[in-house]
């Protein structure tokens, strides 16, 4: 009986030991995620201000900054803790362009809050410290994907060169109208809707959808042809693009005067 007790002593004190050498986590079975640096990738037509990762345990982590639609590559904060499966995410937006006029208008700057949960399966992790970086992914339907990585790339939407085809497509007086920057946002504004109707991720499919809505028809997708062309490519990445590029001129010109009945007809007997 003495060496039983004796044994339940020592087996107490090399947990407590295992405890405060290691912490608390090594007697949970909840999956620990130790030394990230967060890092965000804004696809929202907003400007993401500022987001915050908590989990069910006490622990956060927080990044953004001002991150244009677009952006996200370079921008690290480190570094954090996560523990467990489940994370509450929180972040802020505003549009840049009501922003501009409530400045010029001496009022203050309108912004979103957004939340959502997200579940994480338990999930191997490389790099050491300084180099787990978990990349955010804000989607313009406001959901958020985590992804576990070890660089500063990992962007998946580029309106930059979105924007950067389109005024080479249409020359130097294609904005003249207005600011650049202000163009970008209007161009972010349409490849996010792209993103929320068809799921298109790839640059040659958004550049597409944004020339047809903006310079063409704004109901371009409306059309029978085009609405066989958006099934007929749906989960490959750029084939909407390279068809849309080869779309027969009937259709095309068809489309600027919005008339979708000739344009079926001529494409038919053309």
């Amino acid at each position: 009986m003495a060496e039983l007790k004796m044994k339940e002593r020592m087996l107490s004190v090399l947990l407590a030991a295992l405890v405060l050498v290691t912490g608390c986590d090594a007697l949970s079975s909840a999956p620990t995620y130790g030394g990230l640096s967060v890092a965000g990738f804004n696809y929202t037509p907003y400007n993401l201000d500022r987001f915050v990762i908590t989990d069910k345990y006490g622990n956060s982590a927080s990044g953004g900054g001002d991150l244009m639609p677009g952006a996200g590559e370079g921008s690290l904060s480190c570094c954090y803790k996560l523990k467990g499966t489940e994370f509450t995410v929180k972040w802020e937006v505003y549009d840049a362009d009501e922003a501009i006029r409530s400045i010029d208008a001496h009022e203050p700057i309108k912004t979103i809050q957004k939340s959502t949960q997200i579940h994480l399966p338990p999930t191997k992790v490389k790099g050491g410290l300084g180099e787990r970086v978990l990349g955010l992914h804000f989607y313009p339907d406001d959901h958020v994907e985590f992804e576990f990585r070890t660089d500063l790339g990992g962007t998946r939407i580029f309106y930059s060169d979105i924007d950067s085809w389109l005024v080479k497509k249409q020359g130097k007086t294609f904005n003249d109208t207005m600011e650049d920057a202000v163009a970008f946002r209007r161009t972010a504004r349409i490849a996010a809707e792209g993103w929320k109707k068809y799921r298109f991720t790839s640059t040659q499919d958004l550049e597409q959808y944004v020339y047809f809505t903006l310079l063409v028809n704004p109901n371009f997708d409306q059309h029978p042809a085009i609405q066989k062309i958006i099934a007929e490519t749906r989960d490959k990445p750029g084939a909407f693009g390279a068809a849309m590029a080869e779309l027969p001129t009937p259709i095309v010109e068809a489309l600027k005067q919005g008339n979708s009945a000739n344009s079926e007809q001529r494409a038919t007997h053309g």
